[in-house]
This record gives structure tokens, C-alpha cells and sequence, in this order.
């Protein structure tokens, strides 16, 4: 069945986003079909506005100006202590489990040198100035456990000056799994069980 070319190109769109398939985004777009127009153009308006969302120049979180609400926090500024997360969902699953209240610096991934992904691909370098301007004296990698989640904790430690110490959270988590599909309960217990590198 041939279908409208404003359908097939939306449903183009929609299956760019991981997860949905042809069957998927085809419901959202005849979901779509019932919107009013004022309603249509309200989530295009939305969608315009991501180009605009900017990223925070210190720790690399989505916010609406340059410094986020989390670094901009008087009382998290003045904390010793940075939890160092892989990706932005990473971020907001420890966020939301209410149990940690200092600084997060996002790294936007692993090492990985099979897919080309090395220290300069990543936020390290701006780590470690973060640490020495701040004055941290705490670092908690929130990094799940995979090979290459191991490498660049290792990595991360061995670049840190010595007199930081440095604590993984606690394995609580299954192997290869992400924190983004975890629960609050379990988050809080591997944050309270981290364990020194």
C-alpha cells in the first residue's frame, strides 16, 4: 500500500530515533494525524528548539544557559567531590535517586579504541583541570561495568593527581547493563556501596 509522501517522510524521521521501527513510527504518525494543527505546531516548536539546547561549559550537561542549575548550586560549588558519568542519562538516573549532592562531570563516553574512541574524544582533559581549579579532593566514577568501562576508570585514575582519591560505585548493577534502566533503590545502594580503586 502506497502511502502519503508527508506520512513516509515523517515516518523517516521517527525511525531515526533508536528504538522505534517501521510499525512504530508509523502508529506515532497516525497518532500524529489527530492532533489539531495549534497542537502539531506547539510539538514542532518543540522539536525547532532543540537545535538551541546548549550544553553546560563546565560539567556537560543539557541546560538552558551556559552553567546548569546543578554547578551554579552555591552549596554543590562548594563540595570537594565530583561523580564522573559516562552520558547524560547517566546523569539524570543518579540525579533522580535523590542520594548524592555534589558536582557530576559528563564524559560522553568510553574508551574504546575498536570504534576509534579515545582520551581526546572524551571530557578527561577538562576533568582534570576541573579537579585542579576546584580543588576536588573526591572523584566517584558512576561508570557501568564493562570492559571498557574498567579501561577508562583505570585510564581516569592513573591521569588524577594522588592526592585525590578515587571511589567506583558499588556492582550492584548487571554486568554490560546502563544505568539509565536502572531504579532509584538500586542506584543509592551502589552509591552508598562504591568501593576504592
Amino acid at each position: 500500500m502506497k502511502l502519503p509522501e508527508r506520512i513516509t517522510n515523517l515516518m523517516d524521521s521517527f525511525s531515526k530515533v533508536p528504538g522505534i521501527g517501521e510499525k512504530s513510527a508509523l502508529r506515532h504518525v497516525l497518532s500524529l494525524t489527530k492532533w489539531t494543527a495549534e497542537e502539531l505546531g506547539d510539538f514542532s516548536n518543540a522539536l525547532n528548539d532543540l537545535a538551541e539546547l546548549k550544553k553546560c561549559k563546565q560539567c556537560g550537561v543539557f541546560a538552558d544557559e551556559d552553567i546548569c542549575d546543578v554547578c551554579s548550586d552555591i552549596h554543590r560549588k562548594e563540595s570537594t567531590e565530583i561523580c564522573v558519568v559516562e552520558s547524560i542519562t547517566d546523569y539524570m538516573a543518579i540525579e533522580r535517586s535523590g542520594q548524592y549532592r555534589g558536582l557530576y562531570h559528563v564524559l560522553g563516553g568510553v574508551l574504546n579504541p575498536l570504534l576509534g574512541v579515545g582520551p581526546a574524544e572524551l571530557n578527561i582533559d577538562k576533568l582534570k583541570k576541573r579537579v585542579t581549579e576546584l580543588g576536588v579532593t573526591s572523584i566517584i566514577l558512576a561508570i557501568g561495568p564493562s570492559v571498557e568501562g574498567d579501561a577508562t576508570c583505570s585510564y581516569i585514575k592513573s591521569t588524577l593527581p594522588d592526592n585525590v582519591m578515587v571511589d567506583r560505585i558499588g556492582f550492584g548493577i548487571p554486568m554490560g547493563g546502563n544505568l539509565d534502566y536502572l531504579d532509584t533503590m538500586t542506584i543509592s545502594k551502589a552509591l552508598e556501596n562504591k568501593t576504592k580503586m
